[in-house]
C-alpha cells in the first residue's frame, strides 16, 4: 500500500501530553489532527450519531451490545438499531484510512497505528511521563472530573483513578490489534515527556520525523 504522506500515530499514557504533543506536531508538519476529532468521521461515515462513538471511545468492546440506539437513515435504508462495538471499530478504522489517504496526519489513540499497519512510512510513537507529571496535568485539565469524579482527590486516589482509566484504553488496543499497548516493539520511538518537557519532546520527536523521512 502506498502512501507518502506524514503520517504520525501516537500511543499515550494517560496524563503524559500526548494530546497536547500531537497538536504541537501537526503544526510542526502541516498535517491534520486527529484525535476525538476522528469521531466526528466515523459518524459521518457510518451515519451514526456521534455519541454513539464517543460512549465506547477507546473502551473495550467485546462483551457490550448497544440496545435502543435510534435508527437512522442512510440512503434511502435504515442502519438496525442494534450494532456491536466491533462494528463501530471498523467504521472508525475506515474513517482512519480515508484521513491518511488524503493529506499529512497526527493520530492520537484509537488503534491507528494498528489500522495503518499496511503503510510503510507511518511513524509510530509512544508518550509516556512520571506518575507524578500525570496526576499533576490531569488535575489542572479540564478533564479532572470525568477522571477523577471527585475534587480535592489524594495522589493515591488519583494514581488509581489513572491506572483503571488506562486500564480501559491497554484493553481496548489489546483486543482490537493483538499487541500489547505500550510495549516498546509496537512503536518507533518510546519517550517520556518529563525528561525534556512537553515543547523539548515535540522538538525530539520531530527531529526523529525528519531523519526517518529523510527531510
Amino acid at each position: 500500500m502506498e502512501n507518502k504522506n506524514i503520517i504520525i500515530c501516537i500511543g499515550r499514557q494517560l496524563g503524559s501530553g500526548g494530546h497536547d504533543i500531537g497538536r504541537m506536531l501537526a503544526a510542526e508538519f502541516d498535517a491534520k489532527y486527529y484525535d476525538r476529532e476522528l469521531l466526528n468521521l466515523a459518524a459521518k461515515e457510518s451515519g451514526f450519531s456521534k455519541k454513539v462513538f464517543e460512549r465506547n471511545d477507546e473502551q473495550k468492546g467485546f462483551f457490550k451490545t448497544l440496545f435502543g440506539i435510534q435508527t437512522t437513515h442512510i440512503g434511502g435504508g435504515l442502519y438496525n438499531s442494534n450494532i456491536s462495538q466491533d462494528s463501530l471499530f471498523q467504521f472508525q478504522s475506515d474513517a482512519i484510512r480515508k484521513a491518511a489517504a488524503e493529506g499529512n496526519c497526527v493520530f492520537v489513540g484509537r488503534c491507528a497505528d494498528y489500522v495503518l499497519r499496511d503503510i510503510p512510512n507511518v511513524v509510530k510513537i509512544f508518550i509516556t511521563a512520571t506518575m507524578y507529571d500525570r496526576i499533576t496535568r490531569i488535575s489542572a485539565s479540564k478533564r479532572a472530573t470525568k477522571i477523577f469524579q471527585k475534587k480535592n482527590i489524594t495522589p493515591k486516589e488519583a494514581k488509581h483513578c489513572i491506572l483503571q482509566a488506562e486500564g480501559h484504553r491497554a484493553s481496548y488496543y489489546n483486543y482490537y490489534t493483538g499487541k500489547k499497548w505500550g510495549a516498546a516493539e509496537s512503536y518507533d520511538l518510546c519517550i517520556s515527556s518529563s525528561v525534556l518537557g512537553l515543547e523539548g519532546t515535540v522538538q525530539f520527536i520531530a527531529d526523529f520525523i525528519r531523519k526517518r523521512y529523510g527531510i
